[in-house]
C-alpha cells in the first residue's frame, strides 16, 4: 500500500451503500478524503460507488460487515488499517428501522436488534476508531459523526418507539463521549435527520404506501418539503471539518423546521 495517511483525511462511514451513507461519501471525496465504504448486504452498491469516488481521484475500499457483530466490525477496522491507513474520521451511519408497530406489538427480539445495531454497534464502532485516533495511542486525532434522527426529541408513538428510543440513545452518547474524547484530539458531533427521501422508508412502510405517506408527511414540515441525503451530508462535512472546529458534544437538527 502507498501509504499516504500522513496528509489525507482517512474516513469510514458506516452503511454506505445508499442515502444518507452514499452522499456522504461522495461529497466527502470531492473535499479530498479517501473512503472506507462499509456495507451489509448491497455489494453491487457498494462497489459502483467506490468506482465513482475512484473517478474522483481518491482512493476507496468496501468493506463487508454487519455493525451488529462484533466479529465483523473487528474485522473491518482490520480491513480499513491495511488497505487505507490510519483513521481520522468516522460516521456512524449503520442504522435500521422496522415496520410500524405500537407498543403492544414490540417483541423483545425485535427490540433488541434495533439496539444491537443502532446503539451497540455504534459503540464499538467508535471504540475502534477512537483507539486509532487518540494522540495518545500516536494517533492524528479526528472526527465522529452520529447520525440520530428527529424522532429522538419528537418520539413516535404507534409507530417506531423503539427506533425513537435507540436515537436518543445516540444523543446521549453524542454528548458524553464528545466531552470524554476531546481530551484525545477526537471531536464528537451528531446529525439528526427529519424525514428525509431515501429507500429507507421502504423497510419500515407497507409495500405500495410510502410515495403516499410521505407526501402526507411533506405537508406537516414547515419547509414544505421533505429533506434530501446531500442536504445531510453537507452537514456530516461540515461536523468533520476543520470549520467546525469548536464543535463538540453538539447534535445539529437538519429537519426543515420540523
Amino acid at each position: 500500500m502507498n501509504d499516504t495517511s500522513a496528509t489525507t483525511s482517512i474516513t469510514l462511514i458506516t452503511g454506505a451503500a445508499r442515502g444518507i451513507g452514499a452522499a456522504t461519501a461522495l461529497l466527502l471525496a470531492r473535499r479530498g478524503h479517501d473512503l472506507a465504504i462499509n456495507y451489509r448486504r448491497d455489494e453491487a452498491a457498494a462497489e459502483a460507488l467506490a468506482r465513482q469516488i475512484r473517478g474522483l481521484g481518491r482512493r476507496a475500499i468496501t468493506v463487508r460487515a454487519d455493525v451488529a457483530r462484533p466479529d465483523e466490525v473487528e474485522a473491518l477496522f482490520s480491513a480499513v488499517d491495511a488497505g487505507l491507513g490510519r483513521l481520522t474520521g468516522l460516521v456512524n451511519n449503520a442504522g435500521i428501522v422496522a415496520p410500524r408497530a405500537s407498543l403492544a406489538e414490540l417483541s423483545r427480539e425485535r427490540v433488541r436488534h434495533m439496539f444491537e445495531v443502532n446503539v451497540f454497534g455504534l459503540i464499538h464502532c467508535t471504540q475502534l476508531a477512537a483507539e486509532r485516533m487518540s494522540r495518545s495511542r500516536g494517533g492524528r486525532g479526528g472526527a465522529i459523526v452520529n447520525l440520530s434522527s428527529r424522532a429522538a426529541q419528537r418520539g413516535s408513538a404507534h409507530m417506531y418507539s423503539d427506533y425513537a428510543a435507540s436515537k436518543g440513545a445516540v444523543d446521549t452518547l453524542t454528548l458524553s463521549l464528545g466531552h470524554e474524547l476531546i481530551a484525545e484530539g477526537i471531536r464528537v458531533n451528531g446529525v439528526r435527520p427529519g424525514i428525509i427521501e431515501t429507500d429507507i422508508h421502504a423497510d419500515s412502510l407497507p409495500p405500495g404506501t410510502v410515495a403516499e405517506r410521505l407526501a402526507e408527511a411533506a405537508q406537516g414540515i414547515p419547509i414544505g418539503r421533505l429533506g434530501t441525503a446531500e442536504e445531510i451530508a453537507e452537514a456530516i462535512a461540515w461536523l468533520l471539518s476543520d470549520a467546525s472546529s469548536y464543535t463538540v458534544g453538539a447534535t445539529l437538527d437538519v429537519a426543515g423546521g420540523r
